[in-house]
């Protein structure tokens, strides 16, 4: 499992680096890399949901839990703290210790906006929404730009209702 974790850091970290010279500004990368992480997200929850046999999560806090020991750790092979639930828990903090996607990374200077791991935002978020979640998904804290954790938060937006067409109701 080390091998292929560490081969994915690299390819993922060529990726970036193409991103890079493809734009102009670490904003319009940031985008790409949630495009791209939300279309791996849209494909990857049925893997997930059948390799995982968990059904439907019974509220946002449920979700919260099953994203963190499972999916991060079946996927990543690290398990984030889920922490800083906000009074109204549609709100919470995912708190990575150890983010392998940045294993060997070092940001140049000259990209200090760049979010490099951005491509999880977008998993998490096209994941969530085949399962009728909406939900905001973004960086407050990364280790390479010198804070002490990685921290994604995780906002809860709205149930996707399930559009039927009319009779199949």
């Amino acid at each position: 499992m080390r091998k292929n974790s560490e081969l994915f850091t690299l390819t993922y970290g060529a990726l970036v680096t193409q991103l890079c010279k493809d734009y102009e500004n670490d904003e319009e990368v940031n985008k790409q890399l949630d495009k791209m992480g939300y279309n791996i997200g849209v494909r990857l929850i049925e893997d997930f949901l059948a390799r995982s046999s968990i059904g439907r999560c019974q509220d946002f806090r449920e979700t919260a839990d099953v994203i963190a020991k499972v999916a991060f750790k079946m996927y990543l092979g690290t398990t984030p703290s889920v922490t800083n639930w906000s009074p109204a828990g549609d709100e919470f903090s995912l708190i990575l210790e150890n983010n392998p996607l940045v294993d060997f990374v070092e940001l140049p200077d000259n990209h200090n906006t760049l979010i490099y791991s951005n491509l999880l935002c977008g998993v998490l978020r096209g994941a969530l929404e085949m399962v009728q979640m909406a939900v905001d998904v973004r960086f407050v804290q990364d280790t390479l730009r010198g804070d002490n954790v990685t921290e994604i938060r995780m906002k809860f937006i709205k149930r996707i209702e399930e559009n039927l067409p009319a009779g199949d109701e």
